[in-house]
């Protein structure tokens, strides 16, 4: 490919045609890449549909698995839960967060009772369990970080306790992947689950030293040198 500039360089060219889009995309999106997020409420035999999300409801328990079997059926490698709290349940501390038997725990039971081989992902936060809606634990006005750390911890092992394959902390607190694990694994939690969070770790380094990569042979090209290119196959995941 040329690297000059237009109009030597043309990338409509690689894109006029079907076959060839094909044979130079980078990316291609199937099945296996897929997480179904799974919203779950408390009840039976209930479905509430989500106002801001049409299509898409909140289900009770019994409901889920039927939902986990839907993925199955459709190939999807992995859904990832997500719990409605009835609001008389949460406090400042987001304590339920740490309990064995709350909402995320019986749901994530639920489904590996119905679907063993399905991927469970958990959301590791406190938003969903604190009365004020924040990540973390409030002290006068601030969000306290390793106190919130701490019931991070507890959470984490709770939701690998009752057969979560994935551990994914969204709460944005300092420190608390180290910590999680470090947990997890006085816990006694089966090592397949800290492997996995290496692995999505790992992935997350490679695709952003490809993508540094590629701006820097974008910048190389730009100021007149020929640049370095570099495939993803050729440096393994």
């Amino acid at each position: 490919m040329s690297r000059g500039q237009y109009p030597a360089t043309r990338m409509r060219r690689n894109r006029m045609k079907a076959f060839s889009r094909r044979m130079l995309a980078e990316h291609r999106l199937s099945v296996d890449d897929l997480i179904w997020p799974l919203f779950v409420i408390e009840g039976e035999d209930r479905a509430e549909p989500v106002s801001s999300m049409p299509g898409v409801s909140r289900h009770s328990i019994d409901r889920l698995a039927e939902q986990a079997r839907e993925a199955v059926r459709l190939g999807i490698p992995a859904v990832a839960v997500f719990p409605s709290i009835d609001p008389a349940l949460k406090d400042n501390d987001g304590t339920l967060a740490g309990d064995a038997n709350n909402l995320v725990c019986r749901a994530v039971r639920a489904v590996k009772d119905a679907c063993p081989d399905l991927g469970v992902i958990c959301d590791v936060a406190l938003d969903p369990f604190t009365d004020h809606g924040h990540d973390g634990i409030l002290r006068d006005g601030e969000i306290v970080n390793d106190e919130t750390v701490e019931t991070l911890c507890r959470q984490a092992v709770c939701q690998a306790d009752a057969g979560c394959d994935i551990i994914a902390p969204s709460d944005m607190m300092d420190g608390r992947v180290a910590a999680i694990r470090a947990a997890l694994d006085e816990a006694g939690v089966d090592a397949e689950l800290a492997k996995a969070m290496a692995r999505v770790q790992q992935l997350r380094d490679h695709k952003a030293a490809l993508e540094l990569q590629r701006l820097a042979g974008a910048s190389g090209a730009g100021a007149g040198g020929r640049g370095d290119t570099t495939s993803a196959g050729a440096s393994g995941a």
